[in-house]
């Protein structure tokens, strides 16, 4: 399905209902909005894990902006943008106060969006993700789980991603985003729609710059940051500097010690407790 938000069409995938029955009477869901990461992906790669919390929510996945299915320009695909765009797509869907969700870019997205926009979201939940990215800290970590070799991939994609290098990239370091090999991540990466195209223009551009923890002292909804251990993309010391950022009392953060990047891929289960506790508080 597609939603026009004027200057592109976005895709999204509903997962729930929004009124369930309860009785004599239909009951309202409140809606769980989940972006994906990337950017360069779309919203297949987090599916099917949350499709679980339609028993509360209705869920809404969207492919961003230049992402998956969906259309725009180039000169569009900044997070300011993608940050207004979750706005226009709530105001064109009818969706008031939702619960949104960031995985690793979407998380910055989700940061962008939160804000702009402080009055808007009921709840934040970023996970996996950074207001500005700690390449020093990613080196050292990629060198330490794939020797000199993927130290050296991963320096030269953050500096210049060519399609080669993507492509050495995609096999030699993301499987050390996480600590176990896991059959199903690969199996989502490969059903994914790749856009190459806005994946090199975000990281030879704003990604290098991008100061998130400037925006963040206005955010106002209860905010939750999940971290792993063992990420070496998204560091813990990333998730450190946006909770500190955050205003006093909003936000709370998890660390999965021994998950990596997208704590529900290595911590599933306890992942899902944590989730339903903030969904439902």
């Amino acid at each position: 399905m597609f939603v026009d938000i004027g200057t592109a069409r976005i895709f999204f995938d509903v997962v729930g209902s929004k009124l369930a029955i309860d009785g004599e009477r239909m009951a309202e869901r409140p809606t769980l909005i989940i972006m994906h990461g990337g950017p360069g992906f779309d919203h297949s790669t987090l599916r099917p894990y949350f499709d679980r919390f339609a028993d509360t929510h209705q869920v809404l996945y969207i492919d961003h902006r230049g992402n998956g299915r969906s259309t725009g320009e180039p000169d569009t695909w900044r997070l300011d943008q993608w940050g207004d765009d979750l706005k226009a797509i709530c105001e064109a869907l009818g969706i008031e106060k939702p619960v949104v969700y960031g995985n690793s870019f979407g998380g910055m997205v989700a940061m962008s969006y939160a804000s702009r926009h402080p009055e808007h979201p009921a709840k934040l939940i970023l996970s996996s993700t950074a207001a500005s990215l700690m390449l020093d800290v990613t080196y050292r970590m990629m060198e330490a789980k794939g020797g000199p070799k993927a130290c050296d991939i991963a320096e030269r994609f953050w500096t210049a991603p060519e399609p080669g290098v993507t492509e050495e990239y995609m096999s030699v370091c993301m499987p050390l985003y996480n600590p176990k090999p896991n059959p199903a991540e690969a199996a989502a990466r490969r059903r994914a729609i790749l856009r190459t195209e806005v994946m090199s223009r975000f990281i030879l551009g704003e990604m290098r710059t991008m100061d998130l923890t400037r925006g963040l002292p206005a955010v106002a909804c209860p905010t939750l940051i999940l971290a792993g251990g063992e990420d070496p993309i998204t560091p813990v010391a990333c998730s450190e500097a946006i909770t500190a950022a955050l205003p006093d009392g909003v936000a709370e953060r998890i660390v999965f010690e021994s998950a990596g990047h997208g704590v529900h891929r290595d911590e599933p289960d306890a992942a899902e407790v944590v989730l339903r506790r903030f969904l439902a508080a």
